[in-house]
Order: C-alpha cells, then structure tokens, then sequence
C-alpha cells in the first residue's frame, strides 16, 4: 500500500529531528564531558545510531532520507520523484530546526552556559581544525558522494536490502570519523541548519554566512553520485522483445 505524501513527510520530520537530536546533542552534552567524555569517536557513532535506529523505525514509511543531499541523489538516481523533493525537504529542514530548539532548551538549562558553535558547521577559523574553504569543500562533496554511493548500493534491488541500515549507519559513523575535524561534518543541509539559526540567535552570525558551504557541498556530492550510479553502477535491462501480433486464419 502506498503510503501518503503527509505520512511520509511526518516521518521525515521526526527521522531528522531523531538525528540531529542525538547527533549534536551528543557532541554538545557527552562529547568533553569531564574524564569520562565520548569525544569524537562516541559523536561519530551517535550520529550513526540515529540514521540506524531510525531506518528500521520509519525506512518502511518513507524510506529514511533524513537528508536533503540523500533525497537529491535518489532522484538523480531514478529513485525517487523529483515532484515530491520540495515537501521533504522541508520536513527534513523543519525537523532539523526543531531538534536545535529543543537541544538549546536543554543547552541553556544550567547556571553558566555558553553556545560557543553548538555543535555548528564551519570552515576555516571556524573548522575544528582550521581547514581553509577548498579543504571543506572537497571533504564535504566527497563523503557525501561516498554516502549516496552506500545509500544507492545497499538499496538496489541486487543488494541483500535488510542489512542496509546497517551499512548505511556505519557509512555516516566513518563520516564523521574522518571528517569532525575538518568540518564538524555536515554531509547534511537539515543537520547544519538547525544549529546555525541558534547560533545566529544568540547574536552570532558566522554559522549562517557560511552554511551556503554545508547546502551547496553535499548538493552537489548527491547529485554526481546519483547520476554516476545511475549510469555506471545500475543494472541497465535490455528492452523487452515485442511479441509477433497474434494471426487467425479462418
């Protein structure tokens, strides 16, 4: 039974709040956490435990994009229709924003706080590790390409497709294993703008002069993998035989 447009697009939103929720709040609650932090290496898993988690919960529904840069290159890929990626889009983006007001609520629920990048996205003074724009860009396009290659291959039909959560998870833990440093790791344009609003909220407005970074980026690492796959990778059938019309004689 297909599933309606409003359906999945609620399970989008809960999917993206669900990731950016215990991805950043990770980073921002358990990641320096005096003696006993998870550091980058527990975030990392963090974010990958969201996509998991929320892949067996709604993947049935809607198919657990959770990502602008996943939906376009599923289209690119031919799987998806490009007249429903606006409606996710949003979904995924509200979801993300949404995530980012709860985590500030929780954030600021202490005596002395400070937002400092709340788990932002950022690139050269304001990159972990002081990567210039080109570094970011390159790392950005490339493991979200990467990502879309994972997404794509796990789900084809050849592919053994209940495992594919599992790959999927580990692909966004690898991520972020890599590129935390570099980035914070976005490969996601809902997961950096939630917290780039707070930020600018807060008076700061660095985390929203350079998100254009985090949309364009893994836009357009999606949009090569999902034709790449599409015209290399993919399994491409032969046209069916058209069958010899049928004759009577009297």
């Amino acid at each position: 039974m297909q599933v309606s447009l409003q359906k999945r697009c609620i399970a989008e939103f809960f999917g993206t709040f669900w990731l950016v929720f215990g991805g950043c709040g990770a980073a921002l609650f358990a990641a320096a956490f005096p003696n006993t932090g998870i550091g980058f290496l527990g975030v990392a898993f963090a974010f990958g435990l969201t996509v998991l988690t929320m892949a067996y919960a709604v993947g049935h529904i809607s198919g657990c994009h959770l990502n602008p840069a996943v939906t376009l290159g599923l289209v690119a890929g031919k799987r998806f229709p490009a007249k429903e990626i606006l409606p996710y889009w949003v979904a995924q983006v509200l979801g993300g924003i949404a995530a980012s007001g709860v985590l500030y609520v929780i954030f600021t629920g202490r005596d002395s706080w400070s937002l400092n990048g709340f788990a932002s996205n950022g690139y050269a003074a304001h990159s972990p590790g002081g990567y210039n724009l080109l570094a970011c860009l390159v790392a950005e396009t490339l493991l979200t390409f990467f990502f879309l290659l994972v997404i794509l291959g796990s789900t084809d039909e050849r592919a053994s497709k209940a495992h594919a959560p599992l790959a999927i998870g580990l692909c966004l833990t690898l991520i972020h294993l890599i590129s935390i440093p570099i980035t914070n790791t976005s490969v996601n344009p809902a997961r950096s703008t939630g917290p780039a609003i707070i930020v600018a909220a807060g008076g700061d407005w660095w985390a929203l002069q350079q998100l254009w970074l985090f949309w364009v980026a893994p836009l357009v690492g999606a949009l090569l993998a999902g034709l790449f796959y599409k015209a290399f990778l993919a399994e491409h059938l032969p046209p069916p035989v058209a069958e010899k019309p049928v004759t009577y004689s009297a």
